[in-house]
């Protein structure tokens, strides 16, 4: 069975609390549990105290075969960050403007040139989801049609090659498309006049969705169908109506599909952790916000539960 945990960025201490709480133990090697085995759902990396820890835990857990890991969108954007460009001279393809290089400044300044150069080639090894037996796990979105886009061109390029890389990193190209849902999410544009800053003070005229609900019902808002639980952001999107083009986009998660986890989307370090739908659940709890590492122990069951969930604080206390 699995226990799957959600966005790290760096926070080695609540890692080894988290483990610990969930009875492995540090065992030739690496930390380990007699019967059980982690899942990470990416994000190892920016933002924390201590990076190179975090990775030294991870890759040697995946490297003995006590956890799996998928990539999360700053595992492919700090490998996109450290490939050149093959035909821009001197440009690497992740564009190295201030909000980039801010958002990895703490993975450059912790890590030194080797050890970078070395997690960056581990990172192109990790998958950019699993399908286990009886439950899923993706970084962002479970979106099959992205997927399929994925597999042909690690397919046409020979695995997670430059040249992927590359293709993945050019907007308006289907790779580039499917890579960010299924990194970061599926987005629908908000209404005309309407923005918010998020959670960086970054504004926005796009929105994340709750990729996993169906839209369709009668009154259903943007703010209703946006994957932000802060009531500031909330109150920015106000209570327009979604538009056509929004439902018609949508693509739920079927209540007859596997359990799916998955974290990446901040959720507000005050809540309790519980499922978002009875197969849906995610395990970002702000950790690199002062909020909590999260985990699920997942025992095979097709409808999650609420006491299913692990956490420890950012900090010790």
């Amino acid at each position: 069975m699995y226990d799957v945990i959600g966005d790290i960025h760096g926070h080695a201490d609540a890692l080894r609390r988290l483990l610990a709480k969930m009875d492995y133990e540090p065992r030739d090697g690496c930390w380990q549990h007699p019967e059980r085995k982690v899942v990470f759902v990416g994000d190892f990396v920016d933002r924390g105290p201590d990076i190179l820890g975090v990775l030294e835990i991870v890759r040697p857990m995946v490297e003995a075969e006590a956890a799996l890991a998928v990539m999360g969108n700053h595992e492919f954007n700090a490998i996109a960050f450290h490939t050149p460009h093959p035909t821009a001279t001197g440009a690497f393809l992740r564009v190295r403007s201030y909000n980039n290089i801010r958002q990895c400044r703490e993975t450059v300044r912790q890590l030194n040139n080797e050890h970078l150069d070395d997690y960056i080639n581990w990172f192109r090894t990790l998958p950019m989801w699993l399908d286990l037996d009886g439950l899923r796990v993706v970084h962002a979105c479970w979106d099959s049609d992205s997927m399929k886009i994925v597999e042909e061109h690690r397919e046409q390029c020979g695995g997670f090659t430059n040249d992927f890389f590359y293709r993945a990193c050019e907007r308006g190209e289907a790779l580039y498309t499917a890579v960010e849902v299924l990194l970061k999410g599926r987005e629908t544009p908000l209404p005309d006049g309407v923005s918010l800053r998020d959670k960086d003070g970054h504004e926005r005229t796009e929105v994340r969705t709750r990729w996993y609900a169906d839209p369709t019902e009668e009154g259903m808002a943007y703010r209703d169908y946006a994957f932000s639980f802060r009531k500031e952001e909330q109150e920015q999107i106000g209570g327009a109506l979604l538009s056509p083009e929004a439902k018609a986009e949508a693509r739920p998660y079927g209540a007859h599909e596997p359990p799916v986890l998955f974290g990446h989307y901040w959720m507000p370090s005050e809540f309790e952790p519980a499922p978002l739908a009875p197969n849906v659940a995610c395990l970002d709890y702000s950790v690199a916000k002062n909020g909590k590492l999260c985990a699920y122990r997942w025992h095979g069951e097709a409808e999650l539960r609420k006491d299913a969930f692990v956490s420890v604080t950012s900090e010790a206390r």
